[in-house]
């Protein structure tokens, strides 16, 4: 039996550009704006069920999503995105100003480095690829959307789809950017 995924990240809020990790801000107007197309863009589609991170930025784009394909998105805290700790709300040259040391020590060994007071990547990618199986292994119907954030959709790319890390940054840093991925069961 074949068992399709689509793996959706959720549309845009006003914290753009900054670590947003565990932070739960709304989805803005762009990010209304995304959903319309990403609706478009799936409507050939035919999803039987939709899980998604529990962080409103995900909640609501998988809502619209189960509006259209009438189901109920289920939640699923596992589904989040990486916790950056201290560095949330933050953007990357506010980072470089606080601690321009640790920020370069930072780039070198990521990701075996965490933010201070983050979550360590190996548990976050443990996390993420045990809550995959757990979708994967549902009987929740033949195609599932998955909506999620685009840490989740790096690990997923890099260890489902064999991507290298450059690959699926490129690939997931657009708002309500999806791909499909199929699985043999």
């Amino acid at each position: 039996m074949m068992k399709e995924l689509i793996f959706v990240r959720h549309a845009e809020t006003d914290m753009r550009g900054l670590y947003c990790g565990h932070a739960n801000p709304p989805i803005n107007a762009a990010g209304e704006y995304q959903i319309k197309s990403l609706l478009y863009e799936l409507k050939e589609e035919k999803i039987d069920a939709i899980f998604t991170s529990d962080l409103q930025r995900a909640v609501s784009t998988a809502s619209s999503l189960a509006q259209v394909f009438t189901t109920r998105p289920v939640i699923r805290s596992q589904l989040r995105e990486i916790n950056f700790g201290d560095w949330e709300g933050l953007c990357w040259s506010d980072i470089e100003t606080q601690d321009a040391a640790l920020a370069r020590c930072w780039l070198n060994a990521f990701p075996h480095l965490r933010a201070p007071r983050g979550e360590a990547y190996e548990l976050f990618r443990s996390r993420v690829l045990d809550e995959v199986s757990d979708i994967v292994r549902t009987e929740e119907g033949k195609c599932i959307a998955v909506v999620t954030h685009g840490g989740v959709l790096r690990v997923v790319l890099q260890t489902l789809c064999s991507m290298s890390q450059q690959e699926a940054l490129a690939n997931t840093t657009s708002y309500c950017t999806w791909f499909k991925y199929k699985v043999c069961l």
